[in-house]
């Protein structure tokens, strides 16, 4: 019996922190995608009446204290996508110049974890970031000259280029636009909020195909 409880209680423990690592999309008032942020700056924002607009889901309900006068307790409901006020630099990042930071976090999401050699699915650990063209022989390191492989396929590859080491790339590596990277950056990113970001990727986005 006791041990039952512990588990219930050990079970909604990792259920609570699961459900608070929950991100909320914030956006700028013209909906442009700015970044994730938690649930605690998310409330901040709705306190501070930085919020002009918020919409997607209901994702918490946070509940402060009880006013003595009305005996009415605060609560904030916060959405899944939040709209702010204020100035922001989203219009720098909508230029045709503007090329997001590289990470291999952002890496291996756009190439959805696959090595882009021979094709296998494999974890963080196990993967690494290939220079298409190595940097031994003028390559960059740059999105368009980076892929996703694996530990065995990128120490075979060693310091040639694909054609040399006769590897056949299996897709063509590319710069994401800032709503692409903004998801690539997320966790746990919910229905709701992919559709809203789907809607400011390019029509030509390698990412809209996975995504359907």
């Amino acid at each position: 019996m006791i041990q039952a409880r512990i588990i219930a209680i050990f079970s909604q423990v990792l259920l609570s922190q699961v459900l608070f690592s929950q991100q909320v999309l914030r956006t700028d008032v013209s909906g442009m995608p700015l970044e994730w942020v938690d649930y605690r700056v998310a409330a901040r924002l709705y306190c501070l009446g930085q919020v002009a607009y918020s919409c997607g889901e209901e994702i918490f309900l946070l509940r402060g204290g009880t006013n003595a006068r009305t005996r009415e307790r605060s609560q904030i409901c916060v959405h899944s996508i939040v709209a702010t006020h204020g100035r922001c630099h989203a219009s720098s990042k909508l230029r045709a110049d503007y090329v997001p930071p590289l990470s291999n976090h952002t890496l291996f999401q756009r190439d959805n974890h696959l090595c882009l050699y021979c094709g296998g699915r494999f974890s963080d650990r196990q993967l690494s970031r290939d220079h298409v063209r190595p940097l031994s022989q003028g390559g960059q390191n740059h999105w368009n000259n980076v892929v996703t492989a694996c530990v065995r396929c990128n120490n075979y590859k060693a310091g040639r280029t694909p054609e040399a080491a006769r590897m056949e790339l299996l897709a063509v590596p590319f710069t994401p636009t800032h709503a692409e990277y903004i998801y690539l950056m997320g966790r746990h990113v919910l229905a709701d909020q992919m559709a809203f970001l789907r809607m400011h990727f390019p029509r030509s986005s390698p990412l809209l195909e996975r995504l359907a």
